[in-house]
């Protein structure tokens, strides 16, 4: 299932269009989107803090910064509970999406980017009709959502 804005939009959050059209939403944490980047060969999850207008984690209060840590945990014991044997990565990059947004990516030496970043690595193989749905139900079923 493709991006859909959250039922209580009352703080204005808007999720940007370019993360919007490149991942499917997998559901929501206390302060979090949870999305799966749209490309079948990684395994490649994306906090996004409902908080308008976050470019910066400075941009968030300290309990959210709190927050946002604890979900990150979350989300990367959820990944690595999957491939325990793999490599965790966890960045915040802005220099094409300057909205705030944490990516978590598992890496081994056989994945298509290795060793450099997935990143504007090659097009995504993104995932058909029926592979996206199940992709969404088999991590929310992994991450409680």
């Amino acid at each position: 299932m493709r991006y859909n804005k959250p039922a209580d939009e009352s703080n204005l959050f808007t999720l940007d269009q370019r993360l919007a059209g490149d991942t499917l939403r997998l559901g929501t944490l206390s302060l979090c989107e949870v999305l799966r980047f749209d490309d079948r060969r990684y395994d490649w999850l994306i906090v996004v803090p409902r908080v308008a207008g976050a470019v910066e984690f400075l941009d968030l209060d300290a309990a959210q910064q709190v927050q946002l840590a604890r979900e990150i945990q979350q989300v990367s014991q959820a990944l690595k509970n999957w491939r325990p044997a793999a490599k965790l990565n966890v960045a915040a990059l802005g220099n094409v999406v300057a909205q705030l947004h944490v990516h978590l990516v598992l890496r081994d030496e056989g994945d298509a980017a290795w060793p450099g970043p997935v990143w504007g690595h090659s097009p995504a193989q993104r995932f058909a009709g029926a592979e996206a749905a199940e992709q969404c139900h088999i991590w929310q079923q992994r991450l409680n959502l």
